[in-house]
């Protein structure tokens, strides 16, 4: 297993919308395996994969348990995802690895039913709520070319490319 370059925003191919996965075969598996590795390394609770640079409709879930740690056997790996019902309305503070230290309040949808294949290409439905269908929602988004800035109220979006650009002069 390998660690995964983790892109960085603005690098353009965060805003390439991924393609569906056919091959459900053991490159697939290495991959999975090796956006697990860099998930966990990172820090992460989802990893997308066109944010380690692979323009396919692969993420990745493990948020942390109630014991606060992230075990494996509660991974979730979806390929091909397909949103089947949205419903209500929550508040979630966001962060995320290709835009690092930088947290935000955003408006997602409380309940999900999504449709998905599995590694092996099995189908499976899953309805996630609170912190996993907040988590599902912002990786799709990744997955559209969407980062969670761009869904930021305007005033907040200039705060943020403020910061940003404060960030990339002192790392320069």
């Amino acid at each position: 297993m390998a660690i995964l370059k983790v892109l960085k925003y603005p690098h353009p191919i965060l805003r390439k919308k991924s393609k569906e996965v056919k091959d459900f075969d053991t490159n697939l598996h290495q991959l999975l395996d090796d956006m697990y590795e860099t998930m966990i390394a990172k820090n992460g609770i989802g990893l997308a994969a066109i944010q380690v640079g692979i323009d396919k409709r692969i993420l990745l879930v493990n948020p942390p348990a109630q014991d606060d740690i992230q075990h494996k056997d509660e991974l979730i790996e979806i390929i091909n995802p397909v949103f089947l019902k949205k419903e209500g309305n929550i508040k979630w503070n966001e962060g995320c690895l290709s835009v690092p230290e930088f947290y935000e309040e955003v408006d997602r949808f409380e309940e999900i039913t999504l449709a998905y294949q599995d590694r092996f290409g099995e189908k499976k439905i899953l309805q996630a709520s609170q912190l996993l269908a907040v988590v599902i929602q912002h990786e799709t988004d990744h997955l559209n070319g969407i980062l969670f800035v761009d869904k930021l109220p305007i005033l907040k979006r200039k705060k943020f490319e403020k910061e940003l650009k404060k960030n990339q002069k002192e790392t320069g």
